[in-house]
């Protein structure tokens, strides 16, 4: 894409705190909220963790074109005892809120994009020229190998999760090696839970 995306002062970002967990928890909220009419059509979801003396879990940002209707949808949609803030608007639990306004400031200082413009082109084998060009995603970078320039034929494993991070302003794709001369990112779909074959 010709100019970066950032979720921050291009749109209005509401934070959400709905007591999920996990990140899988999640992303699996920021799907179900994408099917809302005011949700469904460019919007930049991100989840931010939090950790609080009274809650700990996964937030979520989502920088919207349309605020007013996304925000009496979200208060509708989700469930009692969450969180949310949009701007000086708050709804819900003090706990929830204070988690869920930090997750409306974070990005593009920090936070795991899940939803952004061109992730529906990343799906199978891409190549690197295709990530920057065809989404939001401005940086590749291999781990291990940081300052390593990737050429724009380079392919990528999708594997149809593609969760690029904001580093200090840049949304950036963490790349591994993978079989085959491939490379794939860093953060891989529906990780097994450690010890899961040993029980």
């Amino acid at each position: 894409m010709t100019a970066p995306h950032h979720a921050a002062g291009v749109r209005p970002v509401i934070g959400v705190d709905a007591g999920t967990a996990t990140l899988r928890e999640a992303d699996h909220l920021i799907h179900e909220l994408l099917d809302r009419p005011a949700l469904s059509e460019d919007v930049f979801a991100c989840t931010h963790l939090h950790r609080g003396d009274e809650r700990r879990g996964t937030a979520v940002s989502l920088a919207v074109p349309d605020p007013d209707t996304a925000w009496r949808e979200l208060r509708a949609a989700l469930p009692e005892g969450a969180g949310l803030v949009l701007g000086e608007l708050t709804h819900g639990p003090d706990a929830a809120v204070d988690s869920a306004r930090r997750a409306a400031a974070a990005p593009p200082a920090s936070g795991r994009a899940v939803v952004y413009p061109g992730v529906r082109h990343l799906t199978g084998t891409v190549t690197a020229g295709t990530v920057l060009d065809r989404t939001a995603v401005e940086r590749l970078v291999v781990l291990g190998a940081p300052a390593a320039e990737l050429p724009r034929d380079a392919p990528i494993l999708t594997q149809d999760h593609v969760r690029p991070e904001w580093r200090e302003g840049v949304l950036t794709l963490v790349l591994v090696p993978a079989a085959g001369g491939l490379l794939a990112p860093f953060e891989v779909p529906n990780p097994t839970p450690c010890c899961a074959d040993h029980i």
